[in-house]
């Protein structure tokens, strides 16, 4: 669903992103690691059709993100690590305005906030101004616009960023649950969440991908945690 070749990206002298191929098909949950300033989002931001690459391609859904952009988008849901929301609108107001965008209309538009409302755990602030919510409820409705037009692909930049333990768990849970029909890349710094959801783990540093396996095998190759494996790969520390 997700296929990308040498996809490039530098901002002035630095190539934040060198190159990178890899594929994700329906069902992967890929964990997209790295240190920070790896090129993790700049990465996915290419996928989402925010930024262009220099060279390289990529294609979602069969789209190209540079020829078929608008096709693309319509193919994914984004949350970006920061992701934009309008403080003074409700979260009502703010869903409803991501359906207008969506073209989600009359009947399917209901259907799609009774949806998803309840699936993140939003019921409670539904009326509230976002400039009034947690970081933990901001991130949730971040993540609401992201699934409710109910995507075949998913690019989650941090989804758990913020989130209280509870609230961690019943994301990914949700994240495993929708994995079925879908094809979906998280970064995260979080390893343990790497270990419990990801079925394959890429860990990028310098803006090129370094390994590309999945967890259990990363720690079995490298005799080590997770923690400690990562360390190793992007310290450049030799394996025991």
């Amino acid at each position: 669903m997700i296929e990308v070749q040498q996809l490039t990206r530098r901002f002035g002298p630095i190539v934040a992103v060198d190159r990178i191929s890899f594929n994700v098909q329906k069902g992967d949950i890929l964990g997209f690691l790295g240190p920070n300033g790896a090129g993790k989002s700049t990465a996915m931001k290419m996928l989402a059709c925010f930024l262009s690459p220099d060279s390289g391609t990529a294609t979602v859904c069969g789209y190209d993100i540079i020829r078929q952009s608008l096709q693309v988008r319509r193919s994914i849901g984004y949350l970006a690590e920061n992701a934009p929301l309008y403080p003074e609108m409700t979260v009502a107001g703010f869903l409803h305005f991501v359906c207008d965008a969506r073209g989600l209309k009359g009947a399917v538009r209901r259907e799609a906030i009774e949806r998803i409302v309840p699936l993140c755990s939003i019921q409670n602030v539904y009326h509230q101004t976002i400039d009034t919510l947690s970081k933990g409820y901001k991130r949730r409705v971040g993540l609401a616009q992201a699934l409710i037009h109910n995507p075949p692909v998913l690019i989650l930049d941090e989804p758990t960023d913020g989130l209280d333990p509870n609230q961690k768990h019943e994301v990914r849970q949700l994240i495993l649950k929708m994995a079925k029909e879908k094809a979906i890349i998280i970064s995260t710094h979080i390893l343990e969440e790497v270990e419990q959801i990801c079925t394959r783990a890429i860990i990028i540093a310098r803006g090129r991908i370094l390994v590309d396996s999945t967890p259990q095998k990363l720690q079995q190759d490298y005799r080590g945690t997770l923690e400690e494996v990562f360390r190793k790969i992007t310290l450049g520390k030799k394996t025991a």
